[in-house]
């Protein structure tokens, strides 16, 4: 006799089916249970946390031969997810939960402690949205899951604390409902409350308007500046004018989160553009992802947000350059010998550095003790490539405190208000144009700058002479055509004028140099 159950092993964000079979049979051998199927040292030690959670759970103990196969067999099952499946199928076979088919119907998943609590577990909603495909109704997730793993409509999700609750659900003698979360009036509901805003920024009006040009076309920023002059300050408030996420972008960027585990106790979606800051002693698994079990990185958890690297020079060369081809593709691959995991990166690049080591090298005030060979040697931490990927290059001085501004000052309201309008003008043209992937302009490609980026002959001559004077790569060409783009949509012009090719190349302070 064979009994079958519903699990899901994790794949990047994705997960994959995982038929967990038991075999009992008389004990012709002494007994035991054994688990196949590929199982890593946390699988194998399920069958332990298993046995005591279904003794101390006023279960009959299991005494005759039991083989557990997880399949398909090729795939590594890794991690304390398999317990309450392995659990519930120990139940079945011994005939405690009555039908011996009870299980085909489910989809279960959690980690079980000793005295038979559930608790909680990693990518619940990857987890509900596998059920759906696979045309499972019916989820059991830890109680702690369960919100998020209800996102997924069409599917009933149980929430459970002890393995009983999930033994009398699946024998229909529980009087727990289902968990009912309405997505996208949750998500409508959700406030966002930056606390920061840019009214918080006196002066700097040129970094503002950079901040603003960025936002709108989704491109990426370097500051470069003394200590003390705002760089920071300015970064944090980024999240506050960018236009709040669809919600697409919201269940992409939770489902990322929840295979990463930090979701657990929050429950819900991620309704606010992440803002990931990690120290520059952060490794190169730790930014890209990967892993003995594949996670996401710093850049995947920045997805749909962004990734603000401070004191840039001072990350180690290895993770900076790991940066390129994800700034490219938007996506991250982690190579394992049997599977690759595929994790999405689509963010927007922050970055911040100090002119020279001791930072005063473009200070008003103070000297700058710095050779030229060391500010030299400085600034090549900084790899060329990496540097021509970032679109907008800007210089932040240091403001005289005792001089007032008379300019007024835009909240982050007033700002995020023109980037949205800027937005939704880039939408419209790419839908109008029949082109789908693409949500702004910083994620054009050769044929988009072609169709969309078309020059006067002004502006061509202008742009042409920015190339030879400054010696200008080709990737800083049309890194330039698509800012001067969304600085075209900012000002509502159908055309790139002259003025937005010269805003956009006044935007490569680091080329310049």
């Amino acid at each position: 006799m064979v009994v079958r159950g519903n699990a899901a092993a994790l794949l990047g964000v994705d997960a994959r089916l995982v038929t967990v079979e038991a075999s009992l049979s008389p004990s012709f051998d002494g007994g035991g249970t054994y688990i196949i199927g590929l199982p890593d040292n946390t699988v194998r030690e399920s069958l332990y946390r298993c046995d005591a959670a279904i003794r101390n759970s006023n279960f009959e103990p299991i005494r005759q031969r039991l083989v557990i196969n997880l399949s398909p067999g090729d795939i590594r099952k890794e991690g304390s997810s398999y317990d309450l499946t392995i659990g519930m199928v120990m139940l079945c076979a011994s005939y405690q939960l009555g039908d011996i088919g009870a299980l085909e119907d489910w989809m279960i998943m959690g980690e079980l402690g000793l005295d038979g609590r559930v608790l909680s577990m990693k990518g619940a909603l990857s987890v509900a949205i596998l059920a759906r495909k696979q045309g499972i109704k019916r989820v059991i997730v830890p109680m702690e899951n369960a919100k998020e793993a209800a996102m997924v409509k069409d599917i009933e999700v149980y929430g459970v604390e002890t393995l009983r609750e999930a033994a009398e659900i699946v024998r229909g003698e529980s009087i727990i409902k289902p968990v009912f979360v309405e997505a996208r009036s949750e998500f409508e509901d959700s406030f966002l409350d930056f606390g920061v805003d840019f009214l918080d920024v006196k002066g700097h009006d040129a970094a503002k308007r950079a901040f603003e040009v960025a936002a709108a076309g989704g491109h990426n920023l370097i500051m470069i500046g003394s200590p003390g002059s705002g760089k920071t300050l300015m970064a944090k408030r980024m999240p506050s004018i960018l236009p709040p996420l669809s919600l697409h972008e919201s269940l992409e960027t939770t489902k990322i989160h929840s295979v990463a585990g930090r979701l657990v106790g929050k429950g819900g979606l991620v309704s606010q553009r992440p803002f990931r800051s990690p120290h520059h002693t952060i490794s190169d698994i730790a930014m890209i992802g990967g892993g003995v079990n594949p996670m996401p990185g710093e850049i995947s958890l920045a997805h749909h947000g962004v990734l603000f690297l401070d004191e840039l020079p001072e990350f180690k060369k290895s993770v900076l350059e790991t940066l390129r081809q994800p700034l490219e593709e938007r996506t991250i691959v982690i190579n394992r010998a049997k599977y690759e995991a595929e994790f999405p990166a689509n963010f927007m690049l922050l970055a911040s550095m100090n002119p020279c080591p001791c930072g005063y090298a473009m200070h008003n005030q103070r000297e700058c003790s710095c050779s030229a060979v060391v500010i030299q040697k400085y600034k090549s931490k900084v790899s060329g490539p990496l540097l021509d990927r970032i679109d907008i290059q800007i210089e932040v001085e240091t403001q005289d405190l005792d001089r007032e501004s008379t300019r007024k000052v835009d909240s982050s309201g007033e700002v995020r208000a023109r980037v949205i309008a800027a937005r939704q003008i880039q939408r419209d043209r790419f839908l109008a144009a029949g082109i789908s992937g693409i949500a702004c302009n910083a994620g054009m490609g050769t044929a988009e700058l072609s169709k969309f980026c078309a020059l006067s002959s002004v502006g061509s001559m202008l742009l042409k002479a920015a190339i030879q004077k400054l010696n200008l790569s080709h990737r800083a060409h049309d890194r330039i055509l698509k800012v001067g783009r969304t600085i075209a949509d900012l000002a509502g012009s159908e055309s790139i004028m002259p003025e937005h090719i010269a805003e956009a190349i006044q935007y490569r302070s680091l080329d310049r140099e």
